[in-house]
């Protein structure tokens, strides 16, 4: 087979999705619907440039690019190495995988349990990494359990509650509030950050490429034009889901104001929609998405140092990792999110860089020295943005990350990533010219 067409690529795209679509994705959707209340669609643009926009590219710069390590490796080797291990961990073990055990728990477990004990979280948490990794022992096997299975059923789900919302709405849209009361479109932009959907980007195209494979298409180009069409195909899905989760926020924040996080809005929603019933739905959405998730983040991870480190085997990764997030995992998911704020903030415009970099390859290839120059600047300045933004003021580096353009919104590495461009591409043509001769 040459290539993929109707359902077999859709089945494959909704995989893409069912991956993307986690913990972080049910959560600020709605808490931002909730907080910008009549500016929520302008909030969801910046919001959807960062959390569909972003990754979707990402996957697409990384399939031409023939993998993470590759497109990182333009940077410079040691680069590549770091920033590489950097993104699965915090993917991984890290960040995002238990996170994904914790925010299923908050919403599955303790509605129903208000004084649960202490044991209850790690009893929970191992019946869901083992259920997730045996289901990621078969990683080319993902579009049949999640495209198929696992999507479908969170898209029926997700599309009750809408249905609700229209049948029997609560009220209107409320005035912003909180972080939207100002810089609405940048504050839903770096919003998007918090889904890590775009540092996952760099690394699913290994799952999908192995899901395509086996499908029959065996074409190296082929491969690589049928995960960037499953790309676009989960980025339409994600657009219509994050634009059902903003409204829903949109009409709960405005009738029942008051919720601390996007959970907080949903249950206030859904139990005044469906009573008790609803707790019980909205505990399904959360299992489901997060076990997707989970599942895909164990594959991608293990396969990748499997390739790393092939005598220990693909397998054993997988079981490495879980063991890892579950200890991860009991600490909580206020812990875990209060962690990430500032790792995401210091590794995602990296991220975005290198991408921009690696779509524009035809110019920027050209000018190889581009690319670590562009790549150092945003990463000194995201570095100190992240380290004020955790309370860690350094001397006289805070005060001048502060004077640089666009700080308040959160995106002053934008133009240091663009000087470092231009001085990369001056250097490079210099190094072409090379000395005159005598």
């Amino acid at each position: 087979m040459r290539t993929l067409k109707g359902h077999n690529l859709f089945f494959v795209g909704l995989t893409l999705f069912s991956m993307f679509f986690g913990a972080g994705n049910l959560i600020f959707p709605p808490f931002l619907g909730a907080q910008a209340g009549t500016s929520t669609w302008l909030a969801m643009l910046g919001f959807a440039i960062s959390a569909i926009g972003l990754p979707i590219l990402g996957v697409v710069a990384v399939a031409k690019s023939g993998g993470l390590p590759v497109l990182a490796g333009r940077v410079g080797k040691r680069f590549a190495w770091v920033f590489t291990l950097l993104i699965y961990l915090s993917i991984g073990p890290g960040l995002a995988i238990p996170r994904t055990a914790s925010t299923s728990f908050e919403m599955a477990v303790t509605p129903f349990w208000q004084e649960a004990p202490g044991w209850v979280l790690p009893v929970y948490s191992l019946i869901f990494f083992t259920v997730a990794m045996l289901v990621a022992f078969r990683p080319e096997k993902l579009t049949d359990r999640l495209g198929k299975l696992l999507g479908p059923v969170l898209l029926i789900l997700i599309l009750v509650i809408m249905v609700g919302c229209l049948v029997h709405s609560p009220g209107g849209y409320g005035a912003p509030n909180g972080n939207y009361t100002g810089n609405v479109l940048s504050q839903g932009f770096l919003d998007g950050y918090q889904t890590m959907d775009t540092i996952a980007a760099l690394n699913f195209g290994i799952i999908i490429a192995l899901n395509i494979q086996n499908r029959g298409v065996t074409e190296s180009a082929s491969v690589v034009r049928c995960t960037i069409q499953a790309g676009w195909i989960a980025g339409g899905v994600l657009l219509v889901v994050y634009s059902i989760l903003a409204h829903i926020g949109a009409v709960s924040g405005g009738t029942f104001p008051g919720a601390t996080n996007g959970a907080g809005v949903l249950t206030n929603l859904v139990a005044w929609l469906y009573g008790p019933m609803g707790s019980i739905l909205l505990g399904l959405i959360f299992v489901i998405a997060c076990l997707n998730t989970c599942i895909g983040l164990f594959s991608c991870c293990s396969e990748y140092f499997y390739q790393m480190v092939p005598k220990i085997s693909y397998r054993l990764w997988v079981v490495i990792f879980a063991v890892i997030s579950f200890f991860v995992s009991i600490a909580g998911l206020d812990a875990i999110i209060a962690i990430s704020v500032p790792i995401l903030n210091a590794i995602y415009p990296v991220a975005i860089v290198l991408i921009v970099l690696g779509l524009a390859h035809n110019l920027t290839g050209h000018f190889p020295l581009s690319y670590p120059w562009a790549i150092g600047f945003t990463g000194v300045v995201s570095v100190i943005y992240a380290l004020g933004q955790a309370g860690i003021k350094l001397p006289l580096l805070t005060g001048w990350i502060q004077g640089l353009p666009l700080y308040q919104a959160g995106l002053c590495w934008l133009v240091p990533a663009l000087a470092g461009c231009c001085i990369g591409m001056f250097f490079s043509c210099l190094k072409k010219v090379g000395p005159s001769p005598s």
